[in-house]
């Protein structure tokens, strides 16, 4: 057992508890992982302040070491000066007695704090028996490594995957805090757990493909990389390349385009006000083939007629805006921007049957357990990742409602729809305030846990998330964040909030994060785990592959044959 550090002596139910630490100061900071004894229960606890104290003020103003004996120095920095240690309570667990374990009774699970510790409890770091009773131990199923406690004692901590992709989640951080390389690492470990399937949305083309570290130079393994048989690469529009091999094409119908994903890009096309009153005369004479209609309209065709007056055509712009009582000018401008920001796209077109294939395999990989990223390649902009992502969304969307239904009325486990886990970058473009009623992906957020789909959002700027869509995230991970309001955001709806901010708030820049949600059992900052060869090393233990780097895996696979069959 570790010694202890210190001991109870103050606090409230309400508040905080403070320690009298007896230990070195140095051994102990803020979000260090404290565990209260007070003999029939355990406290878990995090260190929030450290506080320097003085049994009279003169003893802290006056240096004294130089006027008296080293060994009464001691004594009285001992006596005199001391450091207090203020602690949130945020699990307690009654402990194990021995009647309890006479009648094989076990012991409960940790829950809500609902008193406090005696005065001079004893207070000590958490061992690894704590960790693994609250995070569970790493290498059960379901568990993923995602990093260390803070302290001296560095700590493995886990995730529970399978909770974890029962709500929506949120990785969070300011650029250059390592969001992506801890984005690869879940995905990894969602991967490899084979829990869900996974549908990633690669607006900056960083997760499929092997890469280069601008920083460091290095080499970054991309997920295909390393699931060549479980993980699809598509490429918005046709010729994306992904380490070398062409992905496959993925091409948008023009029949696909809704009414809402054109108001979606409202600001993107600088539309007026008019918009959406003429959106809705299209819809409802033409159906879902209002866009490919309006796009085959010519704006200023018409013919003299015999009074000698200019009379447009019904294949017109202005001729169908006459008949269908709308301002002429209204529909041309519309058609112009549509025809020259939209329809101009090379990945949309009008063929329905050839866009519908790689749709199609799309949703028929994700309901086989397969993962999915789509690499945006050239066309990065914000209208092609607000166009192509709720697109898609919305039909998978329906896809899924579709099986669970069915699956609901039938009972039958094979009926059951794949958990789906959508990842979204830049989750503030289709999630603001003012979208969030517009796009697909607030209704996964709000409702489609019941239909086994979840997001995952991966974000720099939180605060411009919609509150309601934030409400919805049941696992926050969060890397430092530097603007308050971002920090307000990823600790709304959660208790304890002014503690958890100064944590989140003095974390390291790079690869410190804060655990926070309904998805993990109580807070905690962590290191989390570098990106590397050793990561792939230890996830891909467990089957013998991937172990060695890929330029080795041939001569590493002969290698472990038997000697019989080498020459074979």
């Amino acid at each position: 057992m570790r010694e202890n550090i210190g001991y109870v002596v103050g606090g409230s139910l309400r508040g905080n508890l403070r320690l009298r630490l007896t230990g070195k100061t140095e051994d102990v900071q803020e979000g260090s992982f404290v565990v209260i004894d007070s003999g029939k229960t355990m406290f878990y606890s995090l260190v929030t302040d450290l506080q320097l104290g003085s049994t009279d003020p003169r003893f802290s103003d006056e240096k004294f070491e130089d006027r008296i004996d080293n060994r009464l120095v001691d004594m009285l920095m001992g006596q005199t000066l001391y450091t207090n240690v203020e602690v949130m309570p945020v699990l307690m667990q009654d402990t194990v007695q021995d009647d309890q374990l006479s009648t094989g009774e076990e012991n409960q699970r940790p829950g809500p704090v609902k008193s406090i510790p005696e005065h001079h409890a004893p207070a000590r770091l958490a061992e690894d028996h704590d960790i693994a009773n609250i995070f569970g131990k790493v290498g059960d199923p379901g568990n993923f490594w995602i990093g260390n406690t803070l302290d001296k004692n560095e700590l493995k901590v886990c995730i529970d995957l399978r909770k974890f992709v029962k709500r929506s989640s949120g990785i969070f951080g300011a650029t250059g805090t390592g969001k992506s390389f801890l984005t690869r690492m879940i995905l990894a470990g969602l991967m490899k757990d084979k829990e869900a399937s996974i549908f990633v949305f690669d607006m900056h083309n960083e997760y499929a493909a092997d890469r280069t570290d601008p920083d460091q130079g290095t080499r970054i393994i991309g997920l295909k990389s390393k699931f060549k048989q479980n993980v699809e690469a598509y490429g918005l529009g046709t010729g994306s390349m992904v380490n070398g091999e062409k992905a496959i094409d993925l091409l948008i119908s023009q029949q696909d385009i809704q009414a809402q994903d054109i108001l979606l890009l409202t600001k993107e096309l600088n539309l007026r006000e008019t918009t959406s009153s003429t959106i809705a005369a299209l819809v409802r004479e033409k159906g879902e083939k209002w866009f490919s209609f309006f796009m085959d309209l010519v704006p200023g065709k018409h013919v003299e007629g015999d009074d000698g007056k200019k009379h447009y055509t019904p294949d017109s712009v202005e001729g169908w805006a006459e008949s269908a009582n709308i301002h002429p000018g209204a529909a041309n401008t519309l058609h112009s921007r549509l025809t020259n920001r939209v329809a101009n796209r090379p990945y949309v077109v009008a063929d329905d049957q050839l866009a519908q294939r790689g749709l199609e395999m799309i949703v028929d990989s994700l309901q086989n357990g397969k993962h999915v990223i789509l690499t945006f390649g050239e066309y990065g902009s914000d209208l092609d990742y607000l166009l192509v992502t709720n697109i898609l969304t919305r039909r998978i969307r329906e896809v899924w409602v579709q099986k669970t239904e069915k699956f609901n009325r039938s009972s039958k486990p094979e009926d059951k729809p794949k958990p789906l886990v959508i990842a979204i970058e830049e989750a503030h473009k289709l999630l603001t305030k003012d979208m969030a009623s517009q796009t697909i992906f607030s209704t996964i957020a709000r409702e489609m846990r019941k239909y086994f789909v979840t997001l995952l959002v991966i974000d720099q700027r939180p605060s411009q998330i919609d509150d309601e869509v934030m409400s919805q995230l049941g696992t926050r991970i969060s890397g430092w964040l530097g603007d308050d309001t971002d920090i307000s955001a990823v600790l709304s709806g959660l208790a304890n909030k002014d503690n958890l901010r100064g944590m989140l708030s003095h974390l390291n820049e790079r690869q410190e994060v804060l655990l926070l949600g309904w998805g993990v059992p109580m807070p905690l900052p962590v290191h989390s785990r570098t990106y590397d060869q050793e990561f792939w090393n230890d996830l891909m233990a467990e089957d013998q592959a991937n172990d060695f780097d890929d330029l080795n895996a041939d001569s590493f696979n002969l290698m472990m044959k038997p000697k019989s069959k080498r020459n074979g």
